[in-house]
């Protein structure tokens, strides 16, 4: 009898070693998957895709407010850069992994907004995403004439065609009262508005210009940001780099001009100048999810619509 019961004890101990193993293992085996399902969905946001929800109704009438678009990062390519230095706010330095292509006219994209902080200065803000239909290429000469959005020796229709033309018919006295008027770069000599834009030309890398009063006031940001220094204009029309005098100026990036379809109501390069390609994060694909403000419903005829 007590060989029996001290066999008993030992297979109950034996079966209770082997419950805190087979629960010991699947532990492991839950964390080590979930670890592994959590580093899948951090490699493809940074070097696949990404979801972005539309804040405001500036890409009316293909995105409306509550949209939730996928980007495709592959596109333009993925983007590689200190995320901890870029939340602290110090420049980082962005390496573009090669990409399927070039952002192409028309493109709808996603960006880091270039002036988080205030109109004087670019900087890159992690947090802060603009999206916007990209109309103006490197190389490009764009013009707005009349509301229409032109670039020199190209036919194809370029953003809304219809906003365009609503646009086109308001009166200078109504976008003024509206505080709608005034366009990029805002200076009474260049006298841009919205209505009428331009040529403006957008800077690819390696174009030199000639450095004076319009191209500094036009061009000068993005020249302090890709230098570090501070642009000035001197009486006699002299433009100095931290003092030193230049003829001209070499670009080391690329540049885009962006518009919202919603011409009366959205801030793009017509207020604030042109993009950086370093700040582009990829091209909105398809709408994937769609909840209404206002009822917090779903708008399920939204939901895998394209984006064109």
């Amino acid at each position: 009898m007590l060989l029996k019961g001290n066999r008993s004890c030992k297979m109950k101990k034996n079966e209770k070693i082997d419950l805190v193993y087979k629960l010991c293992r699947y532990v492991v085996d839950t964390l080590f998957w979930g670890c592994m399902v959590v580093a899948l969905f951090v490699v493809m946001q940074i070097f696949l895709f990404s979801s972005f929800k539309i804040p405001s109704n500036s890409m009316e009438p293909g995105l409306i407010a509550g949209d939730y678009v996928l980007v495709n990062k592959l596109i333009p390519g993925a983007r590689l850069f200190n995320v901890f230095a870029s939340l602290r706010g110090e420049r980082v330095k962005i390496v573009r992994l090669p990409g399927i292509r070039k952002i192409k006219r028309n493109d709808v994209i996603v960006f880091n907004y270039p002036y988080p902080n205030n109109l004087d200065k670019i900087e890159m803000h992690m947090t802060k995403y603009y999206i916007k239909r990209c109309l103006g290429l490197p190389g490009d000469s764009l013009s707005i004439i009349n509301g229409y959005y032109k670039i020199s020796d190209v036919s194809e229709p370029l953003g809304n065609i219809e906003g365009q033309e609503l646009f086109s018919v308001q009166s200078n006295k109504m976008l003024k009262d509206a505080n709608l008027y005034w366009s990029f770069p805002k200076d009474s000599l260049i006298g841009w508005n919205m209505k009428n834009l331009g040529p403006l030309y957008i800077p690819k890398k390696g174009d030199v210009i000639e450095m004076n009063r319009q191209n500094a006031i036009i061009y000068g940001k993005l020249i302090e940001w890709e230098t570090g220094k501070k642009l000035s204009i001197e009486n006699n029309g002299n433009i100095l780099l931290d003092n030193t005098w230049i003829a001209g100026y070499s670009f080391r990036k690329n540049y885009y001009f962006v518009a919202g379809d919603r011409i009366e109501d959205s801030q793009d390069s017509r207020y604030w100048g042109l993009l950086p390609e370093e700040f582009i994060v990829g091209k909105a694909t398809f709408i994937w999810r769609s909840m209404n403000p206002q009822t917090r419903g779903v708008r399920w005829d939204r939901i895998c619509s394209r984006i064109e």
